[in-house]
């Protein structure tokens, strides 16, 4: 019997912008996806405390950037429990809630993915999904030196050349704080959303 093929997508998406959801449509189309589910970090352990959105507007605008395509669905799953966000847990809480036989794909960038070997119970995540890493500009994936690092990632791992895109949640954020334009680089209702509520000010 055959699951749903789902990928996980999780970051802290700090404003959302069209580079998360051209990367999630990119995975979703070359691995074949049933789904895509955006999963908002409470806190990330391995990055730092920043000002920002809190996480129940970031949720929201995450929901507000996905709704217009049925492929994506949005998870507060990190937001309900206590932080910091594992993905570990995670995987395990998404599959307690999906259909059985479900396969994951853990959708990250070159990026997150030179940190693998840091995570939490990194061992378990490439038991419970396979990898699907996106190459960005920047930040190109040098699979044999992860694998060198963390023995047996190449197998549960493949390598998506996505959009090239050189959005950065970080230059939004300077951008919107100093009025420089921002206009399709974030999605109107996500710029709405931030403009009524003042945020990245």
């Amino acid at each position: 019997m055959t699951g749903q093929r789902i990928g996980v997508y999780g970051g802290t998406f700090d404003p959302v912008h069209i580079g998360h959801l051209a990367i999630a449509e990119e995975v979703r189309y070359a691995l074949r996806l049933d789904q895509v589910i955006f999963v908002p970090a409470a806190r990330q352990p391995l990055k730092g405390v920043a000002p920002g959105a809190s996480p129940t507007q970031r949720l929201e605008m995450v929901r507000l950037a996905c709704a217009a395509n049925p492929a994506f669905a949005v998870s507060d799953l990190e937001l309900r429990r206590p932080p910091p966000s594992y993905t570990r847990d995670t995987l395990v809480g998404l599959r307690n809630h999906l259909p059985p036989f479900s396969h994951l794909t853990l959708i990250m960038g070159a990026d997150a993915a030179r940190d693998l070997p840091r995570w939490h119970r990194v061992h378990e995540i490439l038991r419970l999904a396979q990898l699907a890493v996106v190459a960005r500009p920047d930040h190109p994936c040098d699979l044999a030196d992860l694998e060198s690092r963390l023995p047996g990632v190449r197998l549960r791992t493949t390598l998506i050349d996505g959009p090239r895109l050189t959005v950065s949640s970080t230059d939004l954020r300077l951008r919107l704080a100093s009025g420089r334009p921002t206009r399709y680089q974030i999605p109107d209702a996500v710029l709405a959303y931030i403009a009524h509520h003042g945020l990245y000010l």
